[in-house]
């Protein structure tokens, strides 16, 4: 198959062409490699590629024979590397598929390489020390997002068509409101993070994709979804397949409009006008859209300070795992400035203030959960500004404890991180670009606990009333002939 063939299918069309026997998934996965080795120069998404050790059954499900990119984080592949961006757990072989892989290799996912996070991804950029930046197909000199900034990168490009990601306070949001992508983060509890861990973050952090199409995030939510044995959440299971919402009209649904984040951070003007063409589009649609108001349970200062305790300590106990496993040293050598004044602010934490933390995190769920009493969906931009410039969030981050970096990451993206805190699913959506530069921009919508059945029959809505997939970047596999990529 040529790549240009390839990337015209998303990834349940190319499961129909290997059930209908038009295409192998040898051939998939050489069309995949073939595209990594044409764009992924000009990016930096894909961190390693391995020979694919699965022999997928045709057909047997919706994404059989669909080549496909795991995190560096999050999930352990049998025999492959896991370095959590890090230098601290550089050359960490995994003993064992996670639950999670295990699903991935049911849903006849040919998995084929990993992508790049940030380290331990704790940023909402991409630019670790030990890969060097990953850069946006869309502009090169800007930041493709974080944490799941190489799934995004490899995706918008056409690596692949979906890839796996995770999401602690945007880390799918962000990309793929970057790379003009369609980034689920389901409900918690709703995909497990089992078995060497029961929650991450104190249930912040879930898993998910980030895809071309509405349907392929939807198929593989279908897929992967569900408990494990011991798993501390659950999340109601759906009374119906994520891919059937996806064609089913949500009706006239109670939307408010969120146009300037919490702390008091401005929308610059091309997300604005975005929002103000979204807010168009969904009264087109019969949904009633007005303006919201909506309280976190605490202050901006008091919600940022409650989530740095959660994550630098979290942070903390990972990074003296490691160090013990590895026998290496927490400086300068292993961990990049940001991560190790984070890991020294966290290893200050007290039980006490980790309990405030908590408390905090509650009242966040609470007073989320009753603004969903009112309205079905919460609109708001994915984020404030246009993806930056590389560079921009690390510039003299040098200078920043723990606290300080962590209120940059959350004022770089101050509308994601309070879906994670309230545990509820929220989505980004490529609705729409800015007319100077032709960037993507990303639209949230959010809704109550274990409702990502509304949220997948509005996507579908959506995608179809205003269609993003004949946008490409300039870095696109399509544009690659013998090899070789004309960006542009």
């Amino acid at each position: 198959m040529r790549v240009a063939e390839y990337v015209s299918h998303d990834a349940v069309g190319l499961a129909e062409l290997v059930a209908r026997g038009e295409a192998a998934p040898a051939e998939l996965e050489a069309a995949a490699r073939e595209a990594a080795q044409a764009v992924d120069p000009h990016l930096d998404a894909v961190v390693e590629t391995w020979p694919s050790d699965d022999d997928p059954t045709p057909g047997s499900t919706p994404l059989s024979g669909v080549p496909f990119l795991i995190k560096d984080i999050g999930v352990s592949m049998s025999g492959r590397r896991t370095e959590l961006g890090s230098r601290l757990a550089e050359g960490n072989v995994a003993a064992a598929d996670s639950a999670l892989m295990a699903r991935f290799r049911r849903a006849g996912l040919v998995t084929f390489g990993r992508t790049a996070a940030p380290e331990l991804a704790f940023s909402t950029t991409t630019e670790p020390v030990l890969y060097g930046p990953t850069r946006n197909p869309w502009d090169p000199e800007r930041s493709a997002g974080g944490s799941s900034g190489g799934a995004g990168a490899a995706v918008a490009a056409g690596i692949v068509p979906l890839a796996h990601g995770t999401d602690a306070a945007g880390s799918l949001r962000i990309p793929a409101a970057c790379n003009g992508l369609f980034g689920m983060k389901p409900t918690r509890g709703r995909v497990s993070m089992g078995p060497d861990a029961d929650e991450v973050f104190n249930g912040l952090a879930v898993h998910g994709s980030v895809s071309r199409s509405v349907r392929d995030s939807a198929a593989l939510l279908d897929l992967v979804h569900g408990p494990e044995p011991g798993d501390p959440y659950f999340a109601q299971q759906p009374s119906r397949p994520y891919a059937e919402e996806v064609t089913r009209h949500p009706g006239a649904l109670r939307i408010g409009v969120l146009a300037q984040a919490w702390g008091g951070h401005r929308t610059t003007g091309p997300v604005t006008r975005a929002l103000s063409r979204t807010v168009d589009l969904l009264e087109s649609l019969g949904h009633r859209v007005d303006e919201a108001e909506v309280a976190l349970g605490s202050d901006w200062d008091e919600f940022v300070t409650a989530n740095a305790h959660l994550w630098t300590a979290n942070l903390a106990a990972s990074v003296d795992e490691l160090a013990t496993a590895f026998d290496r040293p927490i400086d300068s050598s292993t961990l990049e400035p940001t991560t190790l004044a984070s890991y020294h602010y966290g290893r200050q934490v007290s039980g006490a203030q980790f309990v405030t933390a908590l408390t905090v995190r509650n009242r966040t769920a609470r007073s989320l959960a009753r603004y969903f009493t009112d309205h079905d969906i919460l609109l708001t931009p994915t984020l404030p500004e246009l993806p930056v410039p590389l560079g921009t969030h690390t510039e003299n981050a040098a200078e920043l404890d723990g606290h300080g970096w962590l209120r940059r990451v959350f004022d770089h993206a101050p509308f994601s991180a309070a879906f994670n805190v309230a545990g509820t699913p929220a989505m980004s959506v490529p609705l729409t670009t800015d007319d100077a530069t032709g960037l993507p921009i990303g639209m949230q919508f959010a809704t109550d606990y274990g409702s990502e059945d509304r949220l997948f029959r509005l996507a579908g809505q959506l995608e179809r009333a205003l269609p993003w997939w004949g946008r490409t970047p300039g870095v696109w596999a399509g544009n690659c002939a013998g090899g070789v990529v004309a960006t542009g």
